[in-house]
């Protein structure tokens, strides 16, 4: 498997998996082509031959100095188990870390158990955030920091 920068021209792709990745959860609506025009330089594919297995899209925040936010992450339900969101993991942290960022941030739902445990193996802390979204709109809220 090949790691790669995201390229706008995977926005079609992802997209029309992105859905079946989530066992048919509403998921397209999270990944406007915004995304894959403007945060290329820190969001990242795994390929294995020609086709797309995982990506993070993530950003450096323009508010909050020092600090990087991933917005989405994703893996094909044949390709995990196999590192591959760790893989992308750290190479955001990897790219963030070399443009001056030492604080990561994200976030999931409360229902989203896999996510919270993939976290915190992967060293973030989490907060519950009761309203996060509104009302009854509750988020769980990560932050890892990286030594620079």
């Amino acid at each position: 498997m090949n790691l790669r920068t995201l390229h706008e021209s995977d926005c079609y792709e992802i997209r029309s998996v992105v859905n079946e990745w989530w066992g048919g959860r509403q998921m397209t609506h999270l990944l406007p082509r915004l995304f894959f025009e403007h945060f290329q330089n820190t969001s990242f594919v795994m390929m294995s031959g020609s086709k797309i297995v995982g990506f993070v899209i993530g950003f450096i925040s323009p508010s909050k100095e020092n600090e990087a936010y991933i917005h989405f992450v994703g893996v094909h339900p044949d390709f995990r188990k196999q590192g591959v969101a760790h893989r992308l993991y750290n190479k955001f942290f990897e790219e963030v870390r070399e443009r001056g960022c030492d604080t990561i941030r994200c976030i999931t739902s409360p229902v989203n158990v896999k996510s919270i445990d993939f976290h915190h193996r992967m060293g973030f802390t989490a907060d519950y955030a009761p309203d996060y979204e509104g009302p009854d709109e509750d988020r769980i809220l990560f932050v890892r920091y990286l030594n620079l």
